[in-house]
């Protein structure tokens, strides 16, 4: 049993939930976000709110019960406060700046990256060394910040590059003589 799927996710204020056929539809104050369910699992509209369950016993329904659960819950909550992911640029030089709605990164190559913002993400930059990226998709957000990471992703000798906030990394001692 799933102790993720069994909860009943809860009705927000100022979010509305639509179930038409096999689409959930969430619209809120922070936008609007759809999802196709699986034909393994069922979602039923309840007074305890919203309501996931595996349409049959099988193990394949089974783990899609509380991932769908997941994702439906994570919909309701990106459209009511959305998400935010931050990150920290760490190295001589290094610096981050929006450039209309592209963001500008000077991560010591010979040139500068330029990251076009997808659609349905805001990325702020309030500090010439913070990026803070926000969106009412979870997934998207992550992603986001992950691409931005992997442009150059912090080393273990002096941790420069683009790490999360609070992220650690584990260092290395230098060469000895």
């Amino acid at each position: 049993m799933s102790r993720t799927g069994k909860k009943p996710i809860a009705p927000v204020s100022g979010v509305t939930v639509a179930i038409n056929d096999r689409q959930v539809s969430v619209k809120g104050p922070k936008g609007e976000q759809s999802l196709t369910l699986m034909d393994i699992v069922n979602v039923k509209q309840t007074n305890d709110g919203l309501v996931v369950e595996p349409a049959n016993d099988t193990q394949e329904a089974r783990a899609a019960w509380g991932t769908t659960r997941a994702l439906i819950n994570n919909m309701v909550l990106g459209v009511k406060d959305g998400f935010e992911k931050k990150l920290q640029i760490q190295g001589v030089g290094y610096r981050a700046a929006m450039q209309g709605k592209d963001l500008k990164l000077s991560l010591g190559f010979s040139h500068e990256v330029v990251y076009e913002t997808p659609k349905g993400i805001t990325i702020a930059t309030p500090s010439q060394t913070e990026v803070t990226i926000s969106g009412a998709d979870k997934q998207q957000v992550g992603q986001v910040a992950a691409n931005i990471r992997a442009y150059r992703k912090p080393e273990p000798y002096k941790g420069k590059g683009v790490r999360y906030v609070g992220e650690y990394i584990a260092r290395k001692e230098g060469k000895k003589k």
